[in-house]
């Protein structure tokens, strides 16, 4: 349960890094709700799937490494 927190949380901070990079690169100032909308669901997505797949790898990388 330690190991998969651990990921977990990492796997989370590079989402929340992806999800800043493309809010602050990608996405321009929003002019309308619905464009405000938009781009929080496209960026909460794309940082959700990030960070799910790194954390999956990092507890794989990590499951399957030899234990010294």
């Amino acid at each position: 349960m330690k190991k998969a927190v651990v990921t977990g949380l990492i796997g989370g901070v590079m989402g929340l890094f992806m999800s800043f990079l493309m809010n602050w690169l990608l996405i321009p100032i929003p002019e309308t709700v619905l464009a405000n909308a938009l781009g929080n669901g496209i960026s909460g997505l794309l940082s959700g799937f990030m960070g799910g797949f790194i954390g999956l790898l990092m507890y794989m990388k990590k499951n399957t490494a030899p234990e010294k």
